[in-house]
Parts: structure tokens; C-alpha cells; sequence
């Protein structure tokens, strides 16, 4: 083994040769020992060579996908890694190859060029170099199917990707070969029930207050690509403006909770609050019309990055119940209500009217804007009722959520009705000896429409779950869950002329999404990449949870499209940051999923003549 070679470099008195295997490029077991870059190599009894990859470090976003003849490997990764590389388990028994992060590889991608093992420990043979590149934070090979033997399709890989320094390890991924795209015809999807970071739904961290301690970018960039979660929790207290303006600095920091949330690829759940106490030493009303708007030019810059925002303000935590100024310890009376219902309000005419705002109870609502659930014709109309959402911070505690619901014969079939269409999410404050359990608890966040819950609150509610068998299951339906079922494609089009497609769409997760959400089918030339992004009109908001939707459109092509063969793929893009592909919906499929680009492959062609 050469110095800098599979492993990266090593001092050259720490690898052991024979001249004749390595003249014949045959890489041989070493005895060494590499920490700096996060890896640690230590000779077995056998001369096999066991790798560990530290905790701390992980590749992101990474995907395998394929066509009848290639397959292309992509992650994602940060620093400048010298090495990057692919483990990949042709056989997917661990037992055989070299064994890696759950996977016996038979090969292995290092850089540009594909390596098979040679028999025990770190024993490589030079096949061939392939095309690669690594650059910019991500890592992309694409070679013949046949050069690691996968010509049948069905089949199956798993692999395991790395680079250092400094030294990084993905999870163990499977990956479903594919035909090369089909030109037109019907095309059929398989199904995944991998946990997807989808944008805008699932588990959310809450780490502290928002107004105190500063969010780090890797800290969230973990969440997303360790635990699959795309939502923090930001409550920030004004406790200090209580009697005046909020100072620039606070502002400041407010905006730069924004901007490391934005760059590590999430969304928030925003609240704002005066107090943590139960003396509910809030803000009067006019303090807090003038609070918002300082806030205004901060909600409306940010709105791309906020998934919901809680009505808040009012008491302690926001939550509206201990408060000095609205009405305290629920007796509330008209002109209480009138205060509440004028703050909400600001708040609806402050924050763009993409964005929806929860408030805590389902009385809160039905007092402000009456108590007849949305219907479909309202939702999504921009009224304040189709922009009020709901949120309950101590789900499942007991039959009435400590106080959330009044009466549940009334409120539980209104809530139902209403969460189709608005946003529903909160937390856990209490163990149930019924209501917490897996069976309740599943039941009713699907019957309730729940699109995100509290990962931290309360650890020993959702140790439940985990034990209980269920946590996966919350993780994986919180929210929307689209799964593609299967798409006719014409085999062919004309350049000015007439596209049909028609896509069947099935949502799998408790709710639809939340905020507006575009539709594109994209046309990517196979001879030269270019991309021709061609606008749906359906909504995926209107995808209901539980339901199979059946898009069918038909699209027209630019006149001056050049004639070729072209690739067709979904895209799903947040309208407000349409340039990030993290912030995309990936589909629930098997090999389907860019996560470079953000599409979704159709695996269908049509050629434009």
C-alpha cells in the first residue's frame, strides 16, 4: 500500500508490503493506528483490519441511484476531505467482504478508482478508474453497473460512504437498482419506509431559550442528518421590554437565530413570550402591538425559514392561561378577549400571509372566529380562520390535556375537521397510564392531523413510545409521508407541443403539508444535463393524509426545447427557497431520490422531436 492510498495518508513505516502483490497492486492489511482524522485502524488475530468511525462525524444527504447500465454515488460532506470513498456490499452479506459500518464490501470507490477485495483484512485489487468528483461539499461517482457486477434488475446493494480528513462515516443505506428510465409507458414505485428529514413536519429539538444561547449550524446540521429532524423550537423571551422598545441588539440576535437555522437547512417553530412564570407577568396590549411591529421586517425576511409561528405572547410560556394583562387563570372576560383576539391578529397582519399562527386551545379559536370548522372550500383562502392553526403543549396528560380542551365531545370532532387543513403540532408534559400508550397515542395523533411533536418534552412520554414500539412509527407519519405509486408518460413529444402525464400520489403520514408548496416536472437532457422546469398546477396541500391523489396535467413544451431524449423527474420545491434542495420533498420511494438536485426520478424518458 502506497503512502496517501485507501485510508488516506499514512506514514510510510506503518503499512506492510510483499514486492509481489504490491508490484500486482494487491493492498495488504496494516498495523497502525490513525486518530487525528477521526478513524482508528487495529490489526486482528487474523490480519483483518476493523474500522471505526467516531461519533461526532457523519456524510450527509447521501443517495445511490441507478439506470439499466450506471449507477451514480453522491453525499454530501464538510472541511476538504482528501479521501473520499464508497464501501459497497454487492452480496449484502456482512460476513463476506471487507467489513465496514454494518456492510461486507466487495468493493470499494476511493477517489477515482474502484477497488475489489482480495481475500481477508484491508487487501485491495485495482479494477479500473471511474469518474468522480469531489468538490464543493459533495462527492459524486458514476460507473458501469457491470464493473461491480449488478446487471439484474430486481436488485440489491447496501453500502457505507467515508471521507477524511476529517474523518467522516454515513449510515448503512440499501439501494434498489432500477432499469434505465423507460421511454414513456406506465412505471410503477416501490415504496420505502425509511425515516425521511422532509422540511416543515416531524420531531422537533428544543434545546433552551431562543433569546439566550446562540444556535450552532453543526448542532442543527446534526438533527437533520443524524436524527432526521428539520424542526427547532425558538422561543424567545422579551422579558426586558416588558415597559418599552426592544433594543437593537436583541433584534440582531433574533436575525442571526434565522440566518444558522437557514444555513444549516431547517425551519422553526417560532414563539415569542414575557415569562417562565407563573406570576404571568406579561406585556399590556398596546406593548405588544408595538413589539410586533419592530418584529415585522424580522417575520417577513424570515418567513422562508419559519414552518409555523404560536400566537404566544400572552402569559406564562405565551400559552395564554397565568397572565396579568389578558385575563388570568382562565377567567376571561369580554374585553380579555377582545385583547387577545387584537393581538392575534397583529400577528396575522405582521407575518406574511404564507405563514399560519397556532393558537393553544381550540376555545381560543372558536371564541375569535366562531365555532364552525374550516371547510374545504375555505382552506388555504388567506381569511385569519384559514390561518389559525392549533398547538397542544400537554398532549395525552390526561382526558382533557390539562385544560386544553373544554369539551371534548364538541371540541374533538371540530378539531379533526379543522386540522385537515390548518397546522397541528406541540408537546407532551406527562405520562398517561392509557393516553400515552402507543395504541392512544398513534391513534389520535392521526385522528388530530399532527405535523410535528417535541423530541425533549417529556423524555419519559416519548421513552414510552420508544419502548412501546411506536417512536419509529411517530417519527415516519408526523406530518405528510408522499409516496409516488406509479406514472404513464408519453414516449414521445414535439417542441411547442402538448406533455400529459398523469402521477399517482399517495400520502402515507398523518397530515397534509402546512405551507404553500410548488409542483414542477422537470425535463433534464440525458446527451448534456440542461434542466427544463415545467410548472404543475396541483397543490400538495391537497393531498390529504391517508389518501392516493392522482395528478393528471397536461404541460407544454417550450418551442425552442432541442430535440434529444430527456429524463423526466418531480420537484417539490419550497417557493421561497426554490435554489435549495434540502429544503425539497423527497418522495417515500426506493431510488427515486437526488438529494444534489432535490428531484425526484419518475424513471421514464421522452423524446422531444
Amino acid at each position: 500500500m502506497q503512502q496517501g492510498g485507501a485510508f488516506g495518508a499514512f506514514p510510510a513505516q506503518a503499512c506492510l508490503f510483499t514486492p509481489d502483490t504490491a508490484q500486482k497492486g494487491t493492498r495488504m492489511p496494516s498495523i497502525l493506528r490513525w486518530a487525528g482524522g477521526g478513524l482508528a485502524l487495529a490489526l486482528t488475530a487474523g490480519l483483518g483490519v476493523v474500522l471505526a468511525a467516531t461519533a461526532n462525524a457523519s456524510i450527509t444527504e447521501a443517495s445511490a441511484t441507478s439506470t439499466g447500465t450506471d449507477v451514480t454515488y453522491r453525499f454530501a460532506y464538510s472541511g476538504t476531505p482528501e479521501f473520499t470513498r464508497a464501501y459497497i456490499d454487492t452480496d449484502r452479506d456482512a460476513a463476506t467482504g471487507f467489513a465496514q459500518g454494518g456492510v461486507g464490501a466487495e468493493f470499494l470507490l476511493e477517489n477515482a478508482t474502484l477497488y475489489r477485495h482480495g481475500g481477508s483484512g484491508w487487501n485491495w485489487t485495482m479494477v479500473t478508474a471511474v469518474p468522480h468528483t469531489h468538490a464543493d461539499g459533495v462527492a459524486t461517482w458514476t460507473l458501469p453497473r457491470a464493473a461491480i457486477g449488478e446487471t439484474a434488475t430486481p436488485g440489491d446493494t447496501d453500502l457505507v460512504f467515508q471521507a477524511e480528513a476529517p474523518g467522516q462515516t454515513s449510515e448503512k443505506i440499501t439501494q434498489r437498482y432500477a432499469d434505465a428510465p423507460a421511454p414513456g409507458g406506465t412505471v410503477t414505485y416501490p415504496a420505502s419506509d425509511e425515516i425521511v428529514a422532509n422540511p416543515e413536519r416531524g420531531l422537533y429539538r428544543h434545546a433552551g431559550e431562543c433569546d439566550a444561547a446562540a444556535f450552532d449550524e453543526a448542532t442543527l446540521r446534526g438533527y437533520r442528518t443524524d436524527a432526521k429532524i428539520s424542526l427547532v423550537m425558538c422561543v424567545f423571551y422579551l422579558r426586558e421590554f416588558r415597559a418599552g422598545p426592544i433594543d437593537a441588539a436583541t433584534l440582531a440576535h433574533l436575525q442571526k437565530q434565522f440566518d444558522t437555522v437557514r444555513a444549516a437547512g431547517l425551519k422553526t417553530v417560532l414563539r415569542f413570550a414575557y415569562t417562565d412564570s407563573a406570576d404571568g407577568a406579561d406585556a399590556p396590549k398596546d406593548r405588544v402591538l408595538a413589539h410586533l411591529d419592530q418584529l415585522a421586517p424580522y417575520l417577513s425576511r424570515n418567513a422562508d425559514v419559519i414552518a409555523v409561528m404560536q400566537s404566544g405572547f400572552v402569559g406564562a410560556w405565551g400559552e395564554g392561561y397565568y397572565t396579568q394583562n389578558f385575563g388570568n387563570n382562565g377567567v376571561v372576560t369580554a374585553a380579555d378577549r377582545a385583547n387577545r383576539k387584537a393581538v392575534h391578529d397583529k400577528i396575522l397582519q405582521v407575518l406574511p400571509a404564507t405563514r399560519t399562527v397556532q393558537l393553544r386551545t381550540p376555545n381560543f379559536k372558536r371564541t375569535m372566529y366562531g365555532t364552525a370548522a374550516l371547510t374545504d372550500a375555505q382552506a388555504y383562502d388567506g381569511s385569519a380562520a384559514a390561518r389559525t392553526g392549533h398547538h397542544n403543549d400537554c398532549f395525552l396528560a390526561d382526558a382533557t390535556d390539562q385544560g386544553t380542551y373544554t369539551d371534548t365531545e364538541v371540541e374533538y370532532p371540530y378539531l379533526a375537521a379543522e386540522t385537515r387543513y390548518t397546522a397541528m403540532g406541540g408537546e407532551t408534559c406527562a405520562v398517561h397510564a392509557t393516553r400515552t400508550q402507543c395504541p392512544a397515542a398513534t391513534a389520535e395523533m392521526a385522528r388530530f392531523h399532527w405535523t410535528y411533536l417535541n423530541h425533549d418534552y417529556h423524555p419519559d412520554v416519548i421513552g414510552g413510545f420508544r419502548a412501546g414500539g411506536c417512536l419509529t412509527t411517530v417519527e415516519r407519519q408526523l406530518g405528510y409521508r408522499f409516496t409516488l405509486v406509479d406514472g404513464t408518460y408519453p414516449e414521445t413529444a414535439t417542441a411547442g407541443g402538448a406533455l400529459p402525464v398523469r402521477l399517482s400520489v399517495r400520502n402515507d403520514g398523518w397530515a397534509a403539508p402546512v405551507n404553500p408548496r410548488g409542483a414542477e416536472l422537470i425535463l433534464r437532457a440525458t446527451a448534456t444535463g440542461a434542466v427544463t422546469r415545467l410548472p404543475l398546477t396541483a397543490d400538495p396541500r391537497r393531498w390529504a393524509a391517508g389518501t392516493t391523489t392522482v395528478v393528471t396535467e397536461t404541460v407544454t413544451l417550450p418551442g425552442t426545447l432541442a430535440p434529444g431524449a430527456y429524463e423526466l423527474l418531480l420537484n417539490l420545491p419550497d417557493p421561497l427557497l426554490r435554489d435549495r434542495p434540502d429544503y425539497a420533498i423527497r418522495t417515500a420511494n426506493t431510488g427515486t431520490w437526488e438529494a444534489v438536485t432535490g428531484f425526484n426520478r419518475l424513471g421514464a424518458t421522452v423524446t422531444v422531436g
